[in-house]
């Protein structure tokens, strides 16, 4: 009896907290997500430090807590940004969707072809913030548009990679994704086309941001920004 009694009085006073701890990790399981991104494989556009905002359900929306999803109503499109299970190994990745189903995509020389449809590049403005001492090399900065969208990328001078390949044709189910720090990034050119089922919501917005290598000092300037 006694041990009844204080049970319940244990849960008088917990059951408050346990709920609010419960309604949030249900919201950022199905409905949207924040996360910090590690690497400078999205650079220009997404910096190491900083966290962004997913939106769960631009696409669809699952069961919470798992991967059954109970209705679909749009899929993953070419230009988004998007939070992805890598079919490599697992690891959930930021990339942007080059390519869609049905979509013939190659590379020749670092230009991006679409559709047989070769992007153009002008120049770009060089980042406002420092970038991370591994990326200190020279690089371009470039603005690339394909299929009337355009984003900005950046390229080493000094350590090319996969500058060319295919052309492949994406098949049904699954996008082509890449970084837009094109010459640092694991992406689709070595892991293949990503599966609609791995992607996890679109990322629309960064949050916050801090510059890890200077001591955390925030990017104001960078905070709640809308990415396209």
């Amino acid at each position: 009896m006694r041990f009844g009694t204080r049970l319940a009085g244990w849960w008088r006073g917990w059951w408050p907290t346990l709920a609010v701890v419960l309604t949030v990790l249900t919201f950022r399981s199905a409905v949207a997500d924040w996360y910090d991104v590690p690497t400078g494989s999205m650079q220009p556009t997404i910096y190491e430090g900083e966290r962004i905002f997913c939106n769960k359900l631009a696409y669809g929306i699952k069961v919470p807590f798992s991967d059954w999803e109970l209705a679909r109503w749009d899929d993953p499109a070419r230009g988004e940004i998007i939070v992805l299970d890598s079919p490599h190994d697992g690891t959930r990745l930021v990339k942007r969707i080059v390519a869609e189903a049905g979509d013939v995509v190659a590379m020749r020389g670092g230009v991006l072809l679409i559709n047989g449809e070769p992007a153009t590049y002008e120049p770009g403005a060089p980042p406002a913030w420092p970038l991370p001492p591994e990326f200190a090399g020279e690089h371009l900065y470039l603005t690339e548009t394909v299929a009337d969208m355009s984003h900005e990328v950046m390229m080493s001078l000094e350590q090319p990679i996969a500058r060319d390949f295919g052309p492949v044709t994406v098949p049904a189910g699954h996008v082509f994704v890449s970084g837009d720090n094109r010459d640092h990034s694991f992406d689709s050119r070595f892991f293949g086309f990503v599966p609609v089922e791995n992607v996890t919501g679109h990322v629309t917005a960064i949050l916050a941001s801090v510059d890890r290598d200077r001591h955390w000092r925030p990017r104001w300037g960078r905070f709640l920004t809308a990415l396209h």
